[in-house]
Formats: C-alpha cells, structure tokens, sequence
C-alpha cells in the first residue's frame, strides 16, 4: 500500500491549524471563565406552588471578596453557599415575582430565594457574576446614591450597574442616600456627634453600639437633647429621599422598587415615633417593598411588604451552618453537606451536622444547642495522647470528650470556650486557664485605652471643624484623665463574633493523670482525674449565648473545626489519624499556592 507522505509545507500548514485550533479552545475557555456568556432562566410557571403557603427565604450578603475577609465572604466560600442552596432544590425569584405575591397573591415555587448583595460594591460583582451564572441565580444589587454620582472605584457606577442588568442576573435596589452616622458616642460614653463613614470608620476601634443611622433618630447633643425641631428632622430626612430620587432617576432612569431601610429591627421605621412615620411616609411612596429586620430569614403572606426580614450570612459561616439557620426559620429538613464519604464512615452523627472536608471535621450545631460526634469502635478507648487544632472562631465552645462511658457526665472532657481552656471530670471543672495570659499578652490600662479613644476624637475634630463637639472640651477630659489618681485596670477587648481561632492542643491521658499543652506550651500538668474507666471519644460543639453582636444579631450556631486530629494508644500505636496522606496534601498544597497566584494576579493587576 502506497503511504502518503506530505510535504514539509503541508506538515507545517496542518501544525499551524492545529495550534489554532487548540488555542482558540483556550480563548473560550478564558472567556467563559471571566465572562457571563449565559442569560438567567426564570422558574417555570408548572414550578408555583398549588397549595400552601411555605413563602420564601431572603438572603442578604455584605458582599464578596476573591480571598474573603473579616466581613465580605470569599468565592469559594459563596459558592459552597449556593451549590448548598441548590442541592436543597432552591431557586430565586425576582422583584416582580415577590410584588405580586403580595398584591395579586400569585403563589411562588415551593424553595423561592430571593437574594441580595448590599453596598454595591464593585468587587462584588464582579467576583460573584460567574457564580450567579452557574446556578442559575437572579440577585439584586443594593447601593447608595450618594456613591453613584462619585469617583470611588471600590463602588459600581450607572454605567456598571447598567451592564449588570442587562446580563440578566441582577436586579437594583437601594440602601438609601448615604450611609453615615448620628450621636455617636465612644464605649467610654464620650460624645462624638455627627461621622461621616470614612470618620466612623477612622474611629470605629473605639466604638460600642451607642450611635444612630443617619434615618433614625432626631440628631442630639452629648445630652442626648435633640438639637433640631420636629420641623427640621422631617425637613432632613424628606430631603434624603428627595436626594435619592432624583439622583436614581438621572443617573439610571428609575428609581429602584426594592429599599432596605438602615439600620434593621427598631420595632418601626426609625427609633423614634416621629422619625418613624417621616420614613414609612417616604417608604411607602417610594418603593413597592422594604427590608425592615434582619436575623431571619423567612417571609410569608402574613408579613408586611413594608416589614421584610433578611438574614445576612457571615464570611465565616460554613455551608451547613447557613443550612442549619434556614432549617430552624422554615422548619424544612435540609440535605447537609458531608463531604469526605469515607471519612464520614468513621463517625456517627449524634446531633448538629458533620462536613468532612481534607484535614477538617467541621461540626455544625444545633440553634441554641450542640453538634455532637462519636468516634465509632472507640467505647475500649483509655488511656491515649492526641493531637489536634481547634479552629473554629473563638466565641464559641469546641470540646473533646475522653471515656465518655455509660454515664456520659463522668466523662473527661477537654473544653476550649471564648478563649478559656477547661478541664471537666465526672461533672466537675477541675481545672481552668484564661489562654492569654497563658499567651503572655501584655494589656494596657482602661485609663491608656481612654486616652487613646479621646485623642482620636481629636484627630477627627482637627480635621472637620463642622463636627459638633469642642477640640477644647475633649483636651481637658485628657488633662484629666491624665491627672486623675482612680484606680486603673487592665483594658481586656471583647472578642468579636467574627473573630477566627487556631489552638494546638496536645492531650496525655494515663490512668487517674491528664496533661495538657497548648500551642506548644503546657497548660495543665499531671492533672489528677477521678474517671479511669475506658469509654468512647466525642467531639462537641455548641452554642454560646454571647449577647448582642453588631455583626450578628441573632447568630445561635457555631461551626467546631477540628483540624488534623491523631488519636495514638499508650504505646504509640496510631488508633485515627484525619491528616491529609502525603499525595493528599501536595495536591492541597499545589491547589493552594495555585490559588494564592491567581489572587495575587486579580488583586495586583
């Protein structure tokens, strides 16, 4: 058979084609992973509901960084969110469909979410655009009109929040005009007055809960005595709303239906009676719906169009702890995430929810209660060491339960709680440490503290001689401060909600003695315990009633992350190791410094 050869011009044209070929597969694929290429597909009308009334949930995010921080969740992190949501058969519904919900009583799909994204930030949209569009979700952005007529590129302009709504996925709404702040006081109770949000925020480390949105009260002095009429508080505020129409309407042709009223849960519309009818007057006028509350998430026909609740899910929250806050606003059984199926096999799910993920066992528990794990053929356990990181955030209660026999209550229990390691036996605490002052931490005084607070109202004070309070009146609380011979104290911060930990723990159990290290250095040596007989291991998590949080009003889950946990018998034999094995965790690694690149690339370039 006569083989065919070509010639060298013909090999290199076929070269070319292919390579062309092969990169313009590329180029797609570039494109579809930075660009919306699909358009958003509605809940068909066969999905509505016949019969009942199940509502809808509303989820309102703060918004989304490409890594997450303290407050704006991370993509990955949002789009365990949505793939949770979507498992558990959820689909959004629009500004329309809600509207006649309410007015027409046009019924909703059975799982309806409607979602939001607050501040109208930029990074926002674009970080979350390719999410939205692999499930298939319709979200409205909120902004504030104030920021579309600036120049701050962190915030979406007319001409972005255009464009987003053309690709089908987003839908506007509005916070308001502005976002500033009203008879501020500091946590010392010193008046500040009036802040802007850049003034706030400069200042904000020096802040309790002690101060007003812009809307909601009348502005007072350090008397708390309003120091404008009745007359000029409604003349204020009707010219915020006037202000927002009219900007709305220039820049994009329509003012939004949608309004959430800042800030959430007064009771009303404001914190006072006469602020509040000034907005429900403007409310009402303005808008088809507003967000009135937040903490739940549930909405039904019972509820006021005017008076919507939202829950505002945190960057911390893992996937089951947003499932389990639904769970307990809807009373519907999720399908929870579980993660690792064969490390999943090697506990039994006593309460709360259990994901498996890499190195993590992250135990979610149960609203104002607990998630608890057994470790299953552990009822022999006795004497062993183990080594494990607790990594949950550090409000919150992560335990480690040894001989956990018939009688559970006489079990050792290794406890770490807002920050304090404790030791139960048999029901008792025998043992406990504060961990910073086992860290050595070095606090300053109350009155350092104070100091420093009042000299940041200075600062502020220098820099805007329209702030209502004397540069003169602050500098002699200073003097005095400064002179005064009461006694003083260590100045110890409150742990915020939000806050992450990360503990090493090291535990030796033999006979009737316990040891302890923490992070490398030991925290309760030989220990005497009074239970030796052999019982099961557990792992706890729980609910702490941590009072009002800012951050969170009415969060009553937490996540137990317990993190590379090996268990070993007293003569060194491996009895459960969760760490990664070694292709596992340079898979992870690579897939994490692959990560940590593209960031570096998003944010720098």
């Amino acid at each position: 058979m006569k083989v065919l050869r070509l010639s060298k011009d013909h090999r290199k044209a076929v070269r070319s084609v292919i390579q062309a070929i092969i990169l313009t597969a590329l180029l797609v694929l570039l494109f579809r992973a930075f660009f919306v290429v699909d358009k958003y597909i509605p809940f068909q009308e066969g999905d509505r509901l016949k019969q009942g009334d199940p509502g809808f949930i509303a989820l309102s995010y703060f918004g989304v960084d490409r890594a997450g921080t303290s407050s704006l969740i991370s993509t990955q992190r949002l789009e365990e969110h949505m793939n949770a949501l979507k498992r558990n058969g959820y689909v959004t519904i629009s500004q329309k469909d809600m509207t006649e919900y309410y007015e027409k009583g046009t019924p909703l799909p059975e799982n309806s979410l409607f979602l939001m994204f607050e501040d109208g930030r930029r990074d926002t949209a674009v970080y979350s655009a390719k999410i939205l569009e692999k499930y298939n979700y319709l979200a409205t952005i909120m902004s504030y009109g104030q920021k579309l007529e600036g120049k701050d590129d962190a915030f979406l302009m007319p001409k972005d929040l255009k464009k987003l709504k053309k690709s089908s996925f987003w839908e506007w709404g509005t916070n308001g005009y502005r976002l500033s702040y009203i008879n501020v006081f500091d946590r010392y109770d010193h008046y500040l007055g009036e802040l802007n949000l850049q003034e706030f925020n400069a200042i904000s480390q020096y802040l309790g809960r002690n101060y007003n949105q812009y809307l909601m009260d009348y502005i007072r002095d350090e008397e708390a005595i309003p120091k404008e009429t009745q007359e000029q508080m409604k003349e204020r505020i009707s010219k915020d709303y006037q202000l927002m129409r009219n900007l709305y309407t220039k820049e994009l042709g329509e003012l939004p239906d949608l309004y959430v009223l800042m800030h959430a849960n007064t009771g009303a519309f404001g914190n006072h009676e006469k602020v509040s009818e000034v907005n429900e007057k403007w409310i009402k006028e303005l808008f088809s719906m507003n967000f009135n509350r937040e903490g739940e998430s549930k909405n039904d026909r019972k509820t006021n169009p005017y008076d919507l609740t939202r829950m505002q899910p945190q960057a911390y929250w893992y996937p089951n702890h947003l499932l389990m806050r639904i769970k307990a606003d809807t009373g519907k059984d999720m399908i929870f995430e579980e993660g690792d199926e064969k490390r999943k096999a090697d506990w039994e799910i006593l309460k709360g929810a259990g994901e498996f993920r890499n190195s993590q066992i992250i135990l979610t528990s149960e609203p104002e209660g607990n998630g608890h794990l057994q470790l299953k053929g552990s009822g022999t356990f006795k004497d062993l060491s183990l080594t494990v990181n607790f990594t949950g955030n550090v409000l919150g209660i992560q335990r480690i339960w040894l001989r956990t026999g018939n009688t559970p209550e006489k079990a050792v229990i290794v406890e770490l709680k807002n920050n304090v390691l404790s030791v139960y036996d048999n029901g008792s605490c025998i043992s406990e440490i504060n961990l910073a002052e086992l860290d050595g931490k070095a606090f300053k005084t109350v009155r350092e503290d104070e100091l420093e607070a009042l000299k940041g109202a200075v600062t502020l004070y220098k820099k805007n001689s329209q702030l209502s309070y004397s540069i003169e009146k602050v500098e002699e609380e200073i003097r005095h401060k400064t002179e005064s011979d009461l006694p003083d104290r260590d100045y110890i911060p409150d742990y915020q909600i939000n806050e992450r930990g990360s503990r090493k723990l090291d535990i030796v159990l033999t006979g009737s003695r316990l040891s302890v290290n923490i992070d490398g250095r030991n925290a309760v040596s030989d220990l005497a315990v009074s239970n030796v007989e052999a019982g099961a291991l557990c792992l706890e998590s729980a609910f702490e009633n941590f009072g009002y949080s800012q951050r969170n009003i009415a969060d009553d889950v937490y996540d137990g992350v317990f993190e590379n946990l090996v268990i070993k018998d007293s003569s060194g034999n491996t009895l459960y190791d969760n760490r990664l094995k070694e292709g596992e965790r340079a898979f992870y690694e690579i897939r994490e410094t692959w990560n940590r690149v593209i960031n570096w690339f998003i944010k720098t370039l």
